[in-house]
Order: structure tokens, then C-alpha cells, then sequence
């Protein structure tokens, strides 16, 4: 039972099961708009994803506090490296526009993990900009990336299909805020921090309805049945979160909304 314990957390700690949330983002943007299965894309963003989340989890700990590297740490870096190594291979069976836009997505990323500006800290600390910069990447490596490589014009319902993805991510991550609310650095600003746990469940349930109903103008009967059971699951999940809530609550379970996403519009 430790074993299988050790085996969990190393597929967590690991950004694996992250990783798999937005390989099922990938997926759902091929179903919603009729993209046929693009291997090297789907994969980029599963290993890239890998890399991206553990840089941002480890380089402090690694660079800045000088924290000694354990054995699970060490296979960590490992992965991540093997992962790397992997985005690059497939990076290079994309598109030239999606490689130039997945630049900008990594320039992001970097921005928000290292100190470029002078006597500045990384936008991760910038008070109250974190969320956005999330769910900007999410949006840009789970829809815009896949959209632009299957080479599908601009119409209407990219952009729709743009905001619900940023409403959905968005409060996926109001859920971790609430959880991390105890540890948050105060001078980050979170929106728990700046509105309170019960506004922000609010605001939670609030963006959830709209991102519902607009729908209505663009999925099918049996995708709005999917995505209605996908937004109880998360009002249930807003609901129930409070700051004493075990890291699983969120590191497993809510990270999960994604995949169930996607295993129901496969299977339902």
C-alpha cells in the first residue's frame, strides 16, 4: 500500500496527471471542432506540459532556496528532460505558425517563473495577475495551438469556444486558491485573499451558468448534456472546497474535471 502511495504522489509530483488534463483539452478541441487526431500536436502538449509545469514547480526550490535533491526529485528531472526532448521532436512536425505562437506561450511561461526585469519578481508574484496568466496558457496550448495547426479559418465560434475555455480553467483555479489560502503569500492577492472564500465561490458559480448557456448557440444537444454534467461536477467541487481540504482534493480530483470531460464525450 506505501508502495502504490509512492507510486500516486510520483504521478502527480511529476506534472503527469496535469499533463493528461490538457491532452484531454487537446482532444476535446479536436471533437468540438471536427479536427481529425493530430498526434505530434496532442503529444507536444502532453510533454510539453511535463516540462512546463515542473519547471515552474521545481526551478525555485532548485535555484533559489538551494533545497537538496532527493531521489524523487532526481527522476523528476529525468522525465523532464525526456520530455523535452520529446517536445522538440515533435515541435518540429507542426506548423511554422503554430511553432511561432507556441514560442510565445513558452515566453509566458518563463515570464512567469524567472525574474527578467530588474529588481522586479516573477510575474508568478505579481499581485493578482497569476490566475490570468494561467488560464491564458491553458487556453493557448489546449485550443489556439491545435486550432492554427489544423489550419481552420477565424470564425465566431473559435473566439466563444476561446472565453469558455479561459471561464473554464479560470475556476478550476479558483478552486486551488481557496485551497491554498493558508500558504498564499498575502502580497500575491489571490481572489479568495482579495474577495473573501464565499465571494469566491460566488464567482465560481457565477462564470459557470454563462459558460453553460453559450453553448447553447454552439454544441449539440449531447454536448450540452456532457457539459452540463461537467459544470455540477465543478459547482460540487467549488462547493466542498475549503483550506483544510487534503492536496489530493485538488493535485487529483479537480485536475481530473478535464479528463472526465473527455471520457464522456468518448464514451457517453
Amino acid at each position: 500500500m506505501k508502495l502504490l502511495k509512492h507510486i500516486f504522489d510520483f504521478y502527480l509530483n511529476s506534472s503527469i496527471h496535469v499533463a493528461l488534463s490538457c491532452y484531454a483539452l487537446v482532444r476535446v478541441t479536436f471533437h468540438v471542432f471536427h479536427i481529425q487526431y493530430d498526434e505530434p500536436m496532442a503529444l507536444f502538449v502532453f510533454f510539453g506540459t511535463i516540462v512546463g509545469y515542473n519547471f515552474v514547480k521545481y526551478d525555485a526550490l532548485v535555484r533559489v532556496k538551494k533545497k537538496p535533491i532527493g531521489n524523487q526529485l532526481k527522476i523528476i528531472a529525468v522525465l523532464s528532460f525526456v520530455s523535452l526532448v520529446l517536445v522538440g521532436y515533435y515541435f518540429f512536425q507542426l506548423k511554422q505558425i503554430t511553432q511561432i505562437v507556441s514560442f510565445g506561450i513558452f515566453a509566458i511561461t518563463a515570464l512567469y517563473t524567472l525574474p527578467f526585469f530588474p529588481n522586479r519578481k516573477n510575474a508568478r508574484n505579481w499581485a493578482g495577475v497569476k490566475i490570468y496568466i494561467v488560464a491564458l496558457c491553458w487556453v493557448g496550448a489546449t485550443l489556439v495551438l491545435p486550432y492554427i495547426n489544423a489550419e481552420i479559418p477565424f470564425i465566431p465560434d473559435f473566439f466563444i469556444k476561446c472565453i469558455q475555455r479561459f471561464v473554464l480553467v479560470f475556476v478550476l483555479i479558483l478552486v486551488f486558491e481557496i485551497l491554498d489560502l493558508a500558504n498564499d503569500d498575502p502580497h500575491l492577492k489571490t481572489v479568495p485573499q482579495t474577495i473573501g472564500v464565499k465571494r469566491t465561490k460566488i464567482l465560481g458559480f457565477s462564470l459557470l451558468v454563462p459558460f453553460w448557456i453559450v453553448g447553447i448557440l454552439t454544441f449539440t444537444f449531447h454536448e450540452l448534456f456532457i457539459n452540463l454534467i461537467m459544470v455540477v461536477m465543478l459547482m460540487l467541487f467549488i462547493a466542498f472546497a475549503n483550506p483544510n481540504r487534503s492536496k489530493y482534493y485538488t493535485s487529483f480530483w479537480v485536475e481530473s474535471v478535464p479528463i472526465f470531460w473527455w471520457l464522456m464525450i468518448v464514451f457517453l
